[in-house]
C-alpha cells in the first residue's frame, strides 16, 4: 500500500532538492552583501529599496505598453508568414490592414513625442 505513494514522495523530494539546494549554495558561496551596481537604479529609474508608494513616471508604463503591442504584432506575423501561401489574397489584405492600423498608431505616438526620453 505504501509503495503506491513512493512516486509522490520521490517527486516531493526531488522538488525540494531542486528548490533548496541552489538557494543554499548561493547563500554559502555567494557574497554576503550585494555590490553597488546591484543596488543602483536599473530600468525603473529609482532606488531599489525605497517606499513602495512613491510616484512612478508614466513613461515607463507607456514604453511597456508599446513593447507589448509590438511584441504581439510579431506573434501574429510569424504564423501568418508560415501559412501565407494557403490563405491567399484575403489573408494578405487582412494582415496589411492590421499592420496599417499599427503603423498609424506608431506614427501617432511618434508625432506626440511619446518615444522621446528626457
Amino acid at each position: 500500500m505504501l509503495a503506491e505513494y513512493f512516486p509522490i514522495l520521490l517527486f516531493i523530494l526531488v522538488g525540494l532538492v531542486v528548490g533548496v539546494v541552489p538557494v543554499a549554495l548561493g547563500k554559502l558561496l555567494g557574497p554576503n552583501h550585494p555590490d553597488a551596481e546591484k543596488l543602483s537604479p536599473y530600468e525603473c529609474g529609482f532606488e531599489a529599496f525605497e517606499d513602495a508608494r512613491m510616484k512612478f513616471d508614466v513613461r515607463y508604463y507607456l514604453v511597456a505598453i508599446l513593447f507589448i503591442l509590438f511584441d504581439l504584432e510579431i506573434a501574429f506575423l510569424f504564423p501568418w508568414a508560415v501559412v501565407i501561401n494557403e490563405i491567399g489574397i484575403a489573408g494578405y489584405l487582412a494582415m496589411m490592414l492590421f499592420l496599417g492600423i499599427l503603423a498609424v498608431g506608431f506614427v501617432y505616438e511618434w508625432m506626440k513625442g511619446a518615444l522621446e526620453w528626457e
